[in-house]
C-alpha cells in the first residue's frame, strides 16, 4: 500500500522533525563534498555520489516544505 516515505500519511510534527534531519544531513554532505574537493586526491566517484545524494535530499526538503507551507491566495 503506501510506502513509509509517503508524506501524505505523516503528521506535520513528524514532517518538521524529518525536515530538520534532512537539512542537517544536507549541510553535512555539503561540508564533506567541500572537504573532498579541497584534497588533491579527492575521489571523483565518491564526490559524484555525495552530490547525487545531496540533490535527492534537496528534493525531499522542497517537498516537505511545500506540504508544511499553507497555500495563500494573494
Amino acid at each position: 500500500m503506501n510506502a513509509p516515505s509517503d508524506i501524505s500519511m505523516k503528521t506535520d510534527e513528524v514532517l518538521r522533525v524529518e525536515l530538520e534531519v534532512f537539512k542537517r544531513e544536507h549541510r553535512d554532505l555539503d561540508e564533506a563534498i567541500h572537504a573532498l574537493q579541497e584534497k588533491a586526491t579527492g575521489d571523483q566517484l565518491t564526490i559524484q555520489r555525495l552530490k547525487k545524494k545531496k540533490l535527492m535530499l534537496k528534493d525531499k526538503i522542497a517537498i516537505i516544505e511545500d506540504r508544511l507551507t499553507p497555500d495563500i491566495i494573494a
